[in-house]
């Protein structure tokens, strides 16, 4: 991680209230998927999964804007 998580409810604090039972979810810098060996992006068609135990799971899948944008054109 890129800040550590006392940071990062820091800075959000900073221009927010953060309440109890609130999510903080981050995601992975740029390049990242390059320095991969090998290299590694998300694809249309994956899904991103984020589970709290008892509580349940957020699932939310990648689709491409180019190929949505193509689609709709068609």
């Amino acid at each position: 991680m890129v800040f550590s998580v006392a940071r990062l409810v820091s800075i959000l604090s900073g221009f927010m209230t953060l309440k109890p039972g609130d999510v903080i979810v981050t995601g992975t810098p740029s390049g990242v998927g390059l320095a991969r060996k090998p290299p590694l992006w998300m694809r249309d068609g994956d899904i991103v999964e984020v589970e709290i135990e008892k509580i349940g799971v957020l699932s939310n899948p990648v689709r491409d804007r180019a190929a949505m944008k193509a689609a709709l054109v068609a």
